[in-house]
């Protein structure tokens, strides 16, 4: 995807250094906006190769509001294994912080629970909170069924009163859907961008859940919008940027994405219901967590 490698470039070319929670330097520029439309295919990145399950399944977890890590790790999914409540196990660099921080399962009240829980009060991860807060995915459906032209068809993660309680505060803090000319649009909104790691999963993930909503509301797939704040590429993923940068982006052409017998969006079943299609790609480029 041209548009993504687009981002990479600028921040090569133009990032100041800056210095970063994570420890290690970061090229950063302030800001960049992703673009793409759904009916030239699925936005999954074809210079390097993209886990989709494991992006499938972390969609999952959020759209069914768990914030039990375990769940994921039962799936041979590793995304959150360095993070925790801080409440439970308090972030830090130091040895001991990091062996609490992979032993304590609950994430506190991260992106799912917002989506489907607003402003309920967090207890623990297996606590029952059925009817609590504000059902916010639930709403945006039912609103772009009954009166597509809506522009408050919003869902917020940012979340003041809790951030002490997450895991980690939302980097993708708030997504809105609009339908125009019966094709319905995602645009997201992101504080913070690890423009190797984190944003092509980011892409790929509301890219789903974009086709996800097209689906269940009856509309068809339109555009794929993010608005991204501080995106940065750290300096230990220099290297592995300009090998990506010197990949042809139009080798390979992107897939499409499938997803059978869906009834509703809440019983979807990450990637052993959708598929990606004909995905090809060039071999994957490594780049080490900033935590």
């Amino acid at each position: 995807m041209q548009a993504y490698l687009d981002i990479v470039k600028k921040i090569i070319e133009t990032g100041e250094l800056k210095g970063t929670r994570q420890g290690p330097d970061a090229y950063t520029i302030a800001g960049a906006m992703f673009e793409h439309d759904m009916a030239k295919g699925f936005p999954l990145l074809t210079t390097k190769k993209m886990p989709f399950i494991m992006i499938a399944n972390e969609l999952e977890f959020f759209i069914k509001r768990i914030t039990d890590k375990k769940w994921l790790q039962d799936r041979k999914n590793s995304i959150w294994d360095e993070w925790a409540n801080p409440k439970k196990a308090p972030y830090g660099h130091d040895e001991a912080s990091k062996k609490r921080m992979l032993e304590e399962r609950d994430l506190g009240p991260v992106y799912g629970f917002q989506w489907r829980h607003f402003n309920a009060p967090y207890e623990n991860y297996d606590t029952d909170y059925t009817g609590k807060g504000i059902d916010q995915l639930k709403n945006i459906i039912e609103t772009a069924k009954k009166n597509p032209n809506d522009r408050r068809m919003i869902v917020n993660s940012w979340n003041p009163s809790m951030l002490d309680q997450m895991a980690l505060p939302p980097c993708h803090y708030c997504y809105q859907i609009t339908v125009v000319n019966g094709r319905l649009n995602l645009l997201w909104n992101q504080r913070s961008v690890d423009t190797m790691l984190g944003l092509p999963f980011n892409i790929a993930s509301y890219a789903i859940l974009l086709h996800l909503l097209a689906k269940e509301t009856g509309y068809k797939e339109g555009k794929l919008v993010g608005f991204l704040a501080d995106v940065h590429l750290f300096v230990n993923h220099v290297e592995g940027a300009k090998e990506q940068l010197s990949r042809d982006p139009n080798k390979y052409p992107l897939p499409t994405i499938e997803t059978q017998n869906l009834t509703t969006i809440f019983d979807w079943k990450g990637s052993e219901d959708s598929k990606v299609l004909n995905y090809q790609s060039f071999d994957k480029i490594s780049f080490e967590i900033a935590i």
